[in-house]
């Protein structure tokens, strides 16, 4: 067994003081919950949130840790999938933990992938004003992305994320056997953000992940380790999102998030859709940040060796990503903080790229 690693996961540094929480890498995890549980949230009773297909691998094993730990948990399960990211759905969450009798006193674990883990981290925000949160995230994804960094929030017709909150995790817990239940293509489609946190804040780390991928042998520990390192520094000197520093953790997103909307939710992976928002996102920089085209090249051959798509398909729309990019968060007065990389290891925010830069990117792809 993988001895457990435990990476100090800084919450916010712009106020002088910075708040830590642990986030635990390392294998046979979930069957020592109780006991992290016990140390780091000595409290009585828990919702365990999850969807239908986790729950079915995981949730009595949870639930028995708990147990024997002294923890009371009521299990709530949701439909899997980002449709399930709604606020009639986590209204219907917050009923179902009023009526098992949850209160300020009790916390919220999170078991699944990225939709899970924004729901039920909202949950936990809006739960009696606030009660804390566990993600033990179920995919590669979410281990190195989204359960880091406490954006919490659901979805809505015209957009992802559009109602949340920041409410970060008090526990992190990242048990490496769980992503041998992963089909290969949910467990690729991480690599779109380990790619794009090299891409934005880590050379060494892109010659790293070319070699893996032709042989040798990969050491998935120390790789999430540094992911969680680098997000939580990004995020640490700008938490909620005021001075642009967060903002390079949105590089491929833009573009991203309009193609997941519009394939409905359905037709890619939240990975893929980044995979081809950075196809876009290295179009634009050679334009505005003049990313060499060689280094162009590597991005797109490196996502292809994960099997990530580099192109769209023909029978999408464009007109439907355009429509949806109208939608996105990061249109601030009429202009979108979009982000760019003059090379790999850096990337930085600008506000020159015109809607039009940005559908002729994805006209291209």
């Amino acid at each position: 067994m993988d001895s457990v690693r435990s990476v100090p996961v800084a919450a916010d540094e712009s106020r002088g003081a910075t708040d830590h929480y642990p986030a635990l890498v390392g294998s046979g995890l979930i069957r020592q919950l109780g006991k992290h549980v016990r140390k780091y949230l000595p409290r009585k009773t828990c919702a365990i949130i999850s969807d239908n297909k986790v729950a079915r691998l995981f949730a009595k094993r949870v639930q028995e840790t708990l147990v024997s730990a002294g923890v009371q948990p009521t299990l709530i399960t949701i439909p899997p999938g980002e449709k399930s990211k709604t606020l009639d759905q986590a209204g219907a969450i917050c009923d179902q933990m009023i009526a098992a009798g949850l209160d300020r006193q009790s916390f919220v674990i999170g078991v699944g992938g990225g939709v899970v883990g924004d729901i039920s981290g909202f949950v936990a925000a809006i739960y009696h004003r606030g009660i804390p949160h566990v993600q033990i995230p179920t995919t590669l994804l979410a281990m190195v992305d989204s359960s880091i960094g406490g954006k919490t929030g659901v979805n809505t017709r015209d957009g992802k994320n559009l109602i949340g909150a920041i409410h970060h995790p008090s526990l992190v817990i990242d048990d490496l056997d769980v992503l041998k239940t992963l089909p290969r293509r949910e467990f690729n489609q991480g690599f779109a953000e380990i790619i794009k946190h090299a891409v934005i804040a880590d050379a060494k780390m892109f010659p790293t992940l070319r070699s893996w991928k032709a042989g040798k042998a990969p050491d998935l520990q120390r790789l999430i380790k540094r992911n969680i390192q680098i997000k939580s520094k990004i995020v640490a000197k700008d938490e909620r999102d005021q001075t642009g520093e967060r903002a390079l953790l949105n590089f491929g997103h833009t573009v991203g998030h309009a193609i997941e909307r519009a394939g409905d939710y359905e037709k890619f992976l939240h990975g893929e859709a980044v995979s081809l928002g950075i196809i876009a996102a290295c179009a634009i920089s050679i334009m505005r940040a003049e990313l060499p085209l060689a280094e162009r090249d590597a991005i797109l051959d490196l996502l292809r060796r994960f099997e990530l798509p580099t192109r769209l398909p023909k029978n999408l729309p464009r007109e439907k990503i355009f429509d949806a990019l109208k939608f996105d968060k990061k249109f601030e007065g009429g202009k979108v903080r979009f982000v760019v990389t003059p090379c790999i290891g850096t990337a930085h925010v600008t506000e020159d790229v015109t809607f039009d830069e940005i559908c002729e990117a994805i006209a291209q792809l």
